[in-house]
């Protein structure tokens, strides 16, 4: 057991013999966690401890004695201070304890906004067959703005556009190929 005299927040004595020096004998002489050292540590915070402990002794980095003593230490850390000290000298040791940025696959990221001009090139394509064409010209000058918007701003509805200008496209060429058979037929 410990020492009863031993507070929250001190270091718990070796058990077995009699502890003698500093509170972080046989410990690395090393900086507490940058941030906030004194916070006050959590379980979750003293079961990453305990696993970077445990990956340090499977790696043999630590010795068994020094690996249990840490790991009691660690289970009785009353700040994130007095965890990162036990974990200083090991791989994500101090690591363990700073935010670490959340690295979020790209299928999980919110979709970039849909191009509302790309939306209404597509919407004036498919409308050329119920308009006879009449909205073949504004399909075609949303499809060419929402494309250029797009390549700035990298928001979605590239197919959209390009829909849009197809349709709007083959209106206005049929348009054309149907006035000029009229024209020959009327000429001829």
């Amino acid at each position: 057991m410990t020492d009863p005299s031993w507070q929250p927040g001190a270091w718990p004595p070796h058990q077995g013999t009699p502890h003698q020096g500093p509170p972080h004998q046989g410990l690395p002489a090393m900086r507490p966690a940058q941030g906030q050292p004194s916070m006050l540590a959590a379980h979750s915070d003293r079961e990453r401890a305990v696993d970077v402990l445990r990956a340090g002794f499977a790696e043999g980095r630590l010795q068994k004695e020094e690996y249990e003593r840490r790991v009691e230490r660690a289970y009785q850390a009353r700040t994130v201070g007095d965890l990162s000290l036990l974990v200083a000298d090991l791989p994500q040791g101090p690591a363990a304890f700073q935010q670490a940025p959340m690295v979020v696959p790209p299928t999980f990221m919110p979709a970039a906004p849909t191009n509302g001009k790309a939306t209404a090139a597509m919407v004036c394509g498919i409308a050329t067959f119920f308009t006879f064409g009449a909205s073949a010209v504004p399909a075609v000058i949303l499809g060419h703005m929402a494309r250029a918007e797009i390549r700035q701003t990298h928001e979605q509805g590239d197919g959209q556009a390009v829909a849009g200008l197809a349709l709007g496209w083959l209106a206005i060429v049929g348009w054309a190929l149907l006035l000029l058979l009229i024209v020959s037929a009327a000429s001829g």
